[in-house]
């Protein structure tokens, strides 16, 4: 049986590109739209052309999201961007827990539930990030570490919440590195995903609930990812900075 869960591909541009370079993407992908029909498309630019990018976006159905905020009201926080700044630019989605903030920034899991928690009560669509290290991998504990970031970055979540919410997982062995899961991994790690998420709610909200693979995805690997039941699209990094190269995975996402 089929899913009926909308596919959903986010583009992380992640700390790349110029303004000029930004916009010339996001009108290439814009000018391709009809290739999104059928999929949920969200843009994460870095913060300084969310406004740029906005203009080019806000015709189309490709939504505007932002890579990272900071879950504090307006005030005396230097260098930190607010969820209603983000809201004033035109952003409706955010990312949580990516591997990079955790990672290389050192966030920890309660950090990232309370970006979730912000994020979710002041509107925003949120994809919560979840994925083991190569060290973690090697030590047999992917199932563990994707289940133990499920339940800390769902905790105080709320069941009607729920449909505003994606998980990416995103195995960091594969993130920038060009390995990637296999199809049949990525499926693993995605029903174990899954059945974390039943385990916190219910088996209705786990069916419901898009989980993406972030890893490496390429045009020639996308089409056999998606095609894994509980694979409802992805979180592309490094190809999402070629159009072309992201317009045929939003594509391969259509099925």
């Amino acid at each position: 049986m089929m899913s009926k869960r909308k596919p959903l591909v986010g583009g992380n541009w992640k700390m790349n590109l110029d303004n000029a370079k930004a916009t010339a993407l996001a009108k290439a992908i814009v000018g391709q739209s009809p290739k999104t029909d059928g999929v949920d498309v969200i843009l994460y630019p870095s913060f300084p052309h969310l406004v740029s990018t906005n203009k080019v976006l806000s015709p189309s159905n490709i939504k505007l999201g932002a890579q990272d905020f900071c879950g504090r009201p307006n005030g005396a926080y230097t260098g930190a961007v607010s969820l209603s700044m983000l809201s004033d630019v035109g952003a409706c989605a955010v990312l949580a827990g990516h591997s990079e903030r955790r990672h290389v920034f050192g966030e920890t899991d309660e950090q990232t539930n309370a970006k979730v928690r912000w994020a979710l009560e002041a509107g925003f669509y949120v994809t919560l990030c979840v994925g083991e290290t190569h060290e973690q991998r090697q030590q047999h504990q992917t199932d563990a570490i994707n289940a133990a970031q499920i339940h800390y970055g769902l905790a105080g979540v709320e069941a009607e919440q729920m449909p505003r919410l994606s998980i990416a997982y995103e195995p960091v062995w594969a993130i920038g590195t060009g390995k990637t899961a296999t199809a049949e991994d990525a499926q693993t790690a995605h029903f174990t995903i899954r059945t974390a998420v039943a385990a916190r709610f219910n088996n209705d909200i786990a069916a419901e609930t898009r989980i993406q693979y972030g890893g490496s995805v390429k045009p020639d690997n996308a089409r056999q990812l998606f095609a894994q039941p509980d694979v409802d699209g992805g979180l592309i990094g490094g190809a999402s900075l070629v159009a072309e190269d992201f317009l045929a995975i939003v594509e391969a996402a259509a099925g």
